[in-house]
């Protein structure tokens, strides 16, 4: 086995043994399962690049040169082929797909099989560590294999074969790739959502447009992130736009029109089809997060004194790309519903009997006015497939599908991780992640750090001190403002706790003033606890200095500053559970305007105001109690 790191920059040698350039690419045969290496790129005389047939002209290789079997005079250039690519070019260091893990990864290195003396074949790509540490020099692989391996963890290749790999930063469409090969076009909508949207911003509308309609409709309405599947359609002609939305479900093209200008929306709207664009309309019409705007009108609807047969050739004529039929809905002659037959019940029963006998009359139904949430949790609580969307006067609207709803759950959960503080993203497996999440966790000891220095400096400014406090001494009234930070943070989470778990709309959720004051409450008899601890550690270092464990000049300049540090603590921790309802009144302003509102911003923020509010009390104490040297 030979890797490609291993032959770039290689020098290249004549019959005569005379060097005539270095190895700067190799170029393979795509239309193979292992494809073959067919030509040999290389930078002769001048840094004039040269290519010529791997099979004709090289003799043999290895780690450190390549030999030809002619004298560089015999030598006859070649041309990269349409259904050839170069390795170096178009796919080392770049962005693949690997079609068989779904993912998006880095090729750090490319594997070869030397078959023969003279012939080579890509395996495939190292998208690990040890690619990119060889591709870097080979001694630094070896040495981190070594050290691997001392400590029982050795480093496996991540080695992806040529079959699994799609290249996305070159266009492949006029190129002949081998029959078993698996590009995107092969992947499910939802995993070519999850790809594009790990894609470079610059490869996204790349990737995007090899794609056919069928297949970038698929992937607009399983996006995660609505700007940039807002963003792609934005690049994107307004014919091919409008004829990718007409492909879309209603409620997912409502929805993507939702967050285009409203010009462009227009547009786009006026190039569809009447029936279409009637449809998104109609869903445009009811507010955000409500159950109008997440149905689908396409309904099978049928006469309440219809039959089974009758049903059943209405779901023959329906086209293939219809909306999931779970039930068919019966409607009297007013358009209101009346009942609901399942498909089960439909397939046991004999054609000529009356859907009446087998529909279900005790529905549960929504209206389009309701939150998309309440739905959700109707449509689990009930095990339904789909619910149906009546008006006022009990027409069936449309219906809100069950993998609508668990969007909604999903999209719930996740703003409700961010209002706490948490991570929605679900693979905290990295090492990116983990320390992502631990600076999140611990960002009280950054900001207990910056009050220290604030502290610091804040004492030697204040001219009523009349000097400088000694370094004891600004450690000593720092120390409590660790216990202020956290609870701080603590208070945030009271907050979010109380916001997640109380909807303001209803009747017996505590009023703002009755928040008020269980923050005022918590607050004092966290101060007077943070009081008493720090009371208890002065006491413990007087004891100590009388007992001679302790020089007793120094011990009683840093109890006192301890002493000042507690009392500022105190002052804080009241402040920041005081406040606590002013976070509440963030939060429920920002959800009434549909905008997310991170738990973890607000924690910062509150421990800012804490340290602030400990610097000044820290600093007031000190002056009073005349702690100057």
């Amino acid at each position: 086995m030979i890797y490609l790191s291993q032959l770039l920059g290689n020098p290249v040698l004549d019959a005569d043994g005379e060097k005539v350039g270095t190895v700067s690419d190799l170029g393979i045969a795509t239309g193979e399962v292992f494809p073959r290496i067919t030509s040999l790129a290389f930078m002769g005389p001048g840094r004039t690049p040269i290519m010529v047939s791997w099979r004709k002209f090289v003799d043999t290789y290895d780690e450190r040169e390549v030999h030809l079997k002619v004298v560089s005079t015999d030598l006859r250039f070649s041309f990269l082929q349409p259904d050839e690519v170069l390795l170096a070019r178009d796919i080392l260091n770049k962005q693949i797909v690997d079609t068989h893990g779904m993912r998006v990864v880095r090729v750090n290195d490319l594997k070869l099989s030397d078959t023969s003396s003279t012939q080579l074949r890509l395996l495939g790509a190292e998208v690990g560590a040890r690619g990119l540490l060889r591709s870097l020099h080979p001694a630094l692989e070896r040495v981190a294999l070594k050290l691997a391996r001392s400590f029982g963890h050795p480093m496996p290749e991540k080695i992806i074969a040529w079959s699994y790999m799609d290249l996305v930063e070159r266009d492949l469409s006029n190129v002949k790739l081998s029959v078993s090969h698996k590009t995107l076009d092969d992947m499910h909508p939802a995993d070519i959502a999850d790809i594009i949207e790990r894609l470079d911003p610059r490869l996204r509308g790349q990737v995007f447009a090899q794609l056919d309609d069928e297949q970038r409709a698929g992937a607009m309405a399983e996006f995660d992130d609505d700007a940039m599947a807002a963003e792609l359609m934005d690049n994107m002609n307004e014919r091919d736009a409008s004829r990718i939305l007409s492909e879309m479900d209603p409620d997912d093209a409502a929805e993507l029109v939702s967050e285009l200008d409203y010009d462009k929306a227009e547009k786009l709207l006026r190039l569809m089809g009447v029936q279409e664009q009637r449809a998104i309309r109609q869903l445009l019409g009811y507010r955000e997060n409500t159950a109008g705007r997440i149905m689908t009108s396409e309904v099978a609807t049928i006469d309440e004194g219809a039959t089974v047969g009758d049903a059943v050739e209405l779901l023959r004529g329906l086209d293939e790309d219809f909306e999931s039929v779970r039930y068919v809905y019966l409607v009297d002659e007013a358009g209101k519903l009346s009942g609901v037959v399942t498909l089960n019940s439909l397939i046991v029963a004999d054609g000529e009997t009356r859907l009446s006998e087998l529909a279900t009359e005790d529905l549960v139904t929504a209206s389009p006015e309701d939150d998309q949430e309440d739905v959700a949790e109707d449509i689990a609580k009930y095990n339904l497939l789909a619910m149906p969307v009546v008006n006022d006067e009990g027409r069936l609207l449309g219906i809100v599908t069950v993998d609508d709803a668990l969007d909604v759950l999903e999209e719930e959960h996740a703003e409700d991780l961010r209002v706490a503080g948490g991570s929605a993203d679900a693979d905290d497996s990295g090492r990116a992640s983990a320390l992502i999440w631990l600076v999140r966790r611990n960002v009280w000891v950054v900001l207990w750090a910056l009050g220290v220095l604030a502290l610091a400096a804040a004492a030697a400014l204040v001219p009523s001190l009349g000097g400088r406090l000694t370094p004891p001494q600004v450690v000593a009234m720092a120390m409590p403002l660790a216990v202020a930070l956290v609870l701080a943070d603590d208070s945030v989470s009271y907050v979010t706790n109380f916001f997640l778990e109380h909807d303001p709309d209803d009747e017996d959720v505590p009023s703002m003033l009755g928040f008020s004051l269980r923050g005022v409450g918590v607050g004092a008899v966290s101060a007077v606890l943070v009081s008493l601890i720090v009371s208890a550690l002065v006491g413990v270092l007087h004891e100590l200095a009388l007992a001679g464990a302790l020089p007793t000049a120094e011990m009683g300049t840093v109890g006192t500053a301890l002493a000042a540090g507690g009392i500022a603590a105190s002052a804080s921790t009241f402040f920041s559970f005081a406040t606590t309802p002013v976070y509440l009144a963030i939060l429920r302003h920002r959800d009434e305007a549909n905008k997310e509102t991170s738990g973890f911003t607000l924690s910062v923020a509150a421990m800012v105001l804490a340290v602030v509010v400990f610097s000044v009390a820290a600093v007031v104490a000190a002056a009073v109690t005349g702690m100057a040297v």
